[in-house]
Order: C-alpha cells, then structure tokens, then sequence
C-alpha cells in the first residue's frame, strides 16, 4: 500500500460526475460545481429532464440506468473520454424511496431500492475509484439519509439500502484514504425534491406522524453541505443539527427516540379505531 499525503482538490480544474444529476440534491450539487470552474458530468435515466440540465449547466450528460452496471460503467467511461479528464470527484445522488408497511411492500420493491440505492452507488464507485487510487487523489461522496442512521417506521425498504451505503463508505474510507482518496457520506433528512414527491404519495400515515411537522430542507442547502464536505474532506457529512446529532449520539439517543417513535405510531392506531 503507498500512503500518501492527504489534499484538497482543485475543484476549478476537477471533472466532477454525479449521478442522480439531472434534479434534485444532484442537479443543485452540480449547479454549484459548475460555479466553481468544474467540468460537469451528468448521469441520470430520464432524458427530458437530463438534457434540460445538462443545457443550463454546459455539462456533459449520458442517460444511464444505475443499478445496470454494464451501462453505468460504459456512460463513465464515455464521459471521461468526452470531457478530455478521469473522474476526480464522484458524487452519487440516483436513488429511490419507496416507503409502505413491510407486510404489504412487494419483494420487488425491496429489491429496486438496493438494486438501485445500495448497487447504483456501488456500480459508480468500482468504476471511477481504481483511477483514483492509481493518481493519488480523488474524492467520492454518496448520498445515504437520515435513514440509514436510524431505523423508521414504513422504510424497511428504503432503510436497509442507505444503510448499506452508509457500511460501504465507512468500508472504503478505511482503504482509501491512505492513498490520498476523500470520502464522504451525505446524512439528508426530508428534502423538498421531486423524489420527495412522488415519496409522499406512498408514506403511511405513522410515518408522517414519526416525522412530525419538520419542514423539508432545500436542495441547495444539502448540496452546500456537500461542497463544504468535499472542500474538508470530511467523511460524515450532516446538512443539518438534527442529523448531525443523530450521527453522534444516535446509539445513545435510540431508546429515547424509539419510545417517542412508538407514542406516535400508537396515537394513529387509537385515532384509526376511534379508541
């Protein structure tokens, strides 16, 4: 192994790709490397949306299903070869929520959010960290969420996937960072995206309840938090004091948060039976 000196990128010469880019935390992630001088590539599946982000960014831009490694990987590579550069900075945004009670969410479901959650962010790292590691630096950061810190009623689809992704970055963090590559993993609770949306249409109403009247935090505020991450090389990266207290006490805070959780869960209950 060849230990190398931890540095900052130079974003204002980085070609930078994300994934998931063509809304949400990706697209406002991307808008503000675009900003800072970056080349900007964008991944995503729908191409209406895409190629609108790609025009307003004069970004490079391949439509590619992420949980299809063969097509990931290929929309990599050929973004590289377009823009000139390998990837120095990769930040994986694609994602899916679907939440739902766990008796009545179909095995598919649970399948597409680790397909798509936990493998999509996978796929994009095989293909982007060995040039990493061969030049000495880099940085990638995937975006996991509040729930892959804490178990929430009606994510058992959702949860396990960010979970997975939190276990894979804490994994590799270990491997790479001697070898000059950051990496970070982004903890956003509800954030007011298209995601979130169509997210909404399936939530039960205990899981409304569990979150309480916590307003949705902006994309822009997310992807600032991202920036500030990749510019400290810090690994766990909290948009917000919630989380961020989450990700340091959540062990010593879960019996009081699930007890809170489960008043909650119970008052749907009694209102639904009228007890």
């Amino acid at each position: 192994m060849i230990l190398r000196n931890a540095r900052s990128l130079d974003v204002s010469s980085a070609h930078v790709i994300v994934t998931g880019g063509s809304s949400g935390i990706g697209l406002a992630t991307a808008r503000l490397l675009a900003e800072r001088g970056a080349k900007v590539s964008l991944i995503a599946r729908g191409r209406d949306r895409l190629e609108a982000a790609a025009t307003e960014l004069s970004a490079s831009a391949r439509a590619a299903d992420v949980a299809d490694q063969a097509a990931l990987t290929l929309a990599i590579t050929e973004l590289e070869e377009e823009q000139g550069q390998p990837c120095d900075i990769l930040v994986t945004s694609a994602g899916l929520a679907r939440p739902g009670h766990f008796l009545e969410l179909s095995d598919e479901v649970f399948r597409e959010m680790i397909e798509v959650d936990y493998f999509g962010t996978l796929h994009a790292l095989r293909a982007v960290v060995p040039g990493m590691v061969e030049r000495g630096r880099g940085s990638v950061v995937a975006v996991s969420s509040a729930a892959g810190l804490i178990g929430i009623f009606g994510y058992s689809a959702y949860g396990p996937a960010k979970f997975a992704v939190r276990g894979l970055m804490e994994s590799i963090r270990a491997e790479l960072t001697p070898r000059g590559v950051h990496v970070g993993v982004v903890f956003p609770p509800d954030v007011d995206t298209p995601q979130l949306a169509e997210e909404n249409q399936w939530k039960p109403e205990e899981t409304r309840a569990v979150g309480g009247t916590i307003k949705p935090l902006t994309a822009e505020k997310v992807a600032a938090a991202i920036m500030a991450g990749i510019d400290r090389r810090r690994f766990v990266i909290c948009p917000d004091t919630g989380t961020r207290a989450l990700a340091r006490f959540g062990s010593v805070l879960m019996p009081l948060l699930n007890r809170e959780f489960d008043r909650r869960v119970r008052s749907i209950a009694k209102a639904a039976t009228g007890a």
